[in-house]
């Protein structure tokens, strides 16, 4: 494959901070290029977008000028947009407060669920980021982390209603700009993938209630609910999606924003011409997120990282 090179955008990293690469979904020790905003425009009907930070760090500025001058000269029907949610497209940090994610949002009309879903958390969220876990083990680790939660959320028997509940009571919020750049990726038929180790029906709530529309251009690869005529969860659709297993092998479980509950059995046939997008703006927080287009025959792939900064900062 052409291009298929692993430099990397670092975005709102502390100025202490030291990147290492330990293998090729890691990130490398940098000199680092500080700057405030990457252009990647294009004259005409085609695309022309500005990422806009506060603080940024490439590893080598001249090879992310040629994948920018790559994706340009291409065109945007090549390209398409894989993004995390949580921490991502959301914020990190809310009035100095940590945000919540879509799992963490959850509330059950049983108190009792949630109890046994934060111990399940406080026992395995240590595991995920561990350093001396090999990995074939932490993955074990972290499908059975996602097992038990979701087991707790059907025998706690949640209602959508809950759902819809939980998000409007919850700490959330998109960064700025995703409504501008999800609108301006929809004007020129870009697909945006959401793939996220959540909960899609709460990932489709936080959209509906935070940004009031919906997006043609814009699917969710992630855990979806199958709920039964009265609104109770009775079941999860297809693989388990968790923080170490995303990639567009997940491809076929894509569907389109629902307006209604029930609707999840959405339309995937464009998802041949999805992958026909060889370019790829690749956006996450955690190491795992790399592997997001590891399904994908790439050609160009630029990936931006969002790192945490302390204390709650964005």
């Amino acid at each position: 494959m052409s291009n298929r090179l692993q430099s990397s955008i670092i975005i709102n990293i502390p100025r202490t901070f030291t990147t290492v690469r330990k293998h090729k979904h890691s990130f490398a020790p940098t000199p680092r290029v500080w700057f405030n905003s990457l252009p990647i425009g294009m004259e005409g009907n085609d695309i022309s977008i500005s990422m806009v930070a506060s603080e940024m760090v490439v590893g080598d500025r001249e090879l992310l000028d040629k994948k920018i001058a790559a994706i340009r000269s291409t065109g945007h029907q090549k390209l398409q947009v894989i993004a995390d949610f949580d921490r991502t497209l959301t914020r990190y940090s809310i009035n100095g407060q940590h945000g919540s994610s879509s799992h963490g949002l959850l509330r059950q009309e049983n108190p009792e669920f949630d109890a046994k879903r934060q111990q399940l958390y406080e026992y395995y969220h240590p595991l995920e980021f561990s350093p001396t876990i090999p990995i074939e083990e932490k993955t074990r680790l972290m499908e059975e982390w996602w097992g038990k939660t979701h087991a707790l959320l059907i025998e706690g028997g949640l209602t959508y209603d809950a759902i819809k509940q939980s998000v409007a009571n919850a700490s959330i919020a998109f960064r700025e700009g995703v409504a501008e750049l999800f609108e301006f990726l929809e004007e020129r038929d870009i697909p945006v993938l959401i793939f996220s180790a959540g909960l899609a029906d709460i990932i489709e709530e936080v959209l509906r209630q935070k940004l009031h529309r919906s997006f043609k251009n814009v699917k969710i690869v992630s855990n979806r609910m199958v709920f039964d005529n009265d609104g109770r969860l009775v079941s999860f659709k297809g693989k388990t999606i968790h923080s170490l297993n995303k990639n567009e092998h997940a491809l076929d479980m894509a569907a389109p924003l629902h307006d209604r509950l029930g609707d999840i059995d959405g339309s995937t046939d464009d998802n041949a011409s999805v992958k026909r997008r060889t370019n790829v703006l690749l956006l996450g927080d955690h190491i795992g997120d790399l592997g997001m287009s590891d399904g994908l025959n790439y050609d160009t792939r630029i990936s931006v990282g969002f790192l945490m900064m302390h204390p709650c900062g964005e």
